[in-house]
């Protein structure tokens, strides 16, 4: 584990299963509740579909799931008022909904007009964050009804993604990434198509050295396990003293760090920091949420770097600058390089320039 975790990862389920049943999603029409499908558990839900539960109230998935109660997974699920619909008005042009305000307060299901004349629907009840940057909070919404769905467009096509990888750990699954882009819809689904390819390539590309290829899931070096738990953190370290151990593509590493991850995720990760060496699409998760939110020692997330043309060099910055740039560490970041170029080359896009920091 780096040293760099401890001083740069500070303070971000979606599972694999039978193809999504059809169902009417968020932008429909309101009807009664007795026109929506029940509730079955195990079947597998998409974002937006609406199910009546056993007790004759409806729910509205905010996030795909395999079939979660709707009662008890509330992360995964909102109550949907069978009379009024949602809270904005049902699928048509952009120019239906209201513009967004920085500042105003939204909840769950808002729809919301942005200024480049695009719409976007709250996830999560938020202060007028704003939707292009906080991307946890707000998804892509289509102005003919229904949220967009960025994985089923992932610019990496599974045959790519095992080329990249062919002597990888089977529990880093193609289909674990994939389910968890929705968390951040913006990730490789930002600017032309060449910048969103070479962002997947970059993102990539730092995931391969930090786990050898993804080949280890958890830190190898089992004597610095209980280093990882700061007890001046007012939580502690509820699961042990030796639990919060690198895990992962990003191998997160203390329990701060899990606890950060956890919360913008939506998932207890402080109190079982296990699912993220035991579930696929959680492990992908905490590596997009620091791609995304963090800016380590650099001074932008390795997301805008990619997307404002800053460069791949400035993603090694935001990772493990403070021991591999500047000269500090020339064979890390050569490593990095030579993988990033290997990769677009199988994207078949140019690399861009200032690939070194």
């Amino acid at each position: 584990m780096s040293q760099r975790r401890a001083a740069y990862l500070l303070a971000a389920i979606l599972i694999g299963g039978s193809a999504p049943v059809l169902l009417p999603a968020a932008g429909a029409s309101a009807a009664s509740c007795s026109s929506y499908p029940d509730w079955v558990a195990g079947r597998s839900y998409a974002t937006g579909n609406i199910i009546r539960y056993t007790d004759g109230k409806t729910y509205i998935a905010e996030h795909d799931n395999p079939g979660y109660d709707p009662t008890i997974s509330t992360w995964y699920w909102d109550p949907y008022s069978c009379d009024s619909g949602p809270t904005n008005p049902p699928g048509g042009s952009c120019s239906s909904y209201p513009d967004w305000v920085p500042g105003r307060s939204y909840v769950t299901g808002n729809i919301v007009r942005y200024t480049d004349g695009k719409a976007y629907i709250a996830e999560h009840d938020n202060p007028g964050y704003d939707p292009t940057i906080s991307t946890w909070f707000w998804d892509p919404y289509s102005c003919d009804g229904g949220t967009t769905n960025p994985s089923d467009g992932f610019v990496v096509s599974e045959a790519q993604f095992n080329q990249m990888f062919p002597n990888r750990n089977s529990f880093y699954t193609y289909n674990g990434l994939k389910a968890a882009l929705s968390s951040f819809p913006g990730f490789a689904n930002s600017g032309s198509d060449t910048v969103k390819k070479q962002e997947a390539a970059a993102f990539l590309a730092n995931v391969n050295h930090e786990t050898g290829g993804l080949v280890y899931v958890v830190e190898q070096n089992t004597a610095n396990y209980s280093h990882y738990c700061d007890w001046s953190q007012p939580y502690g370290c509820p699961a042990g003293q030796s639990a919060y151990y690198g895990r992962g593509p990003i191998q997160l590493s203390w329990n701060f760090n899990y606890k950060a991850a956890g919360d913008a995720l939506g998932i207890d990760l402080l109190g079982n920091p296990n699912l993220v060496q035991t579930d696929a699409a959680v492990a992908w998760k905490t590596g997009l949420w620091y791609w995304n939110t963090q800016s380590g020692p650099g001074t932008m997330t390795p997301h805008n770097a990619m997307v404002n043309s800053a460069g791949f060099g400035q993603t090694i910055r935001s990772i493990n600058g403070s021991l591999e740039c500047d000269g500090k560490n020339p064979a890390q970041v050569q490593s990095r390089v030579d993988a990033y170029q290997r990769f677009t080359s199988i994207l078949g896009v140019t690399p861009g320039a200032n690939l070194y920091c």
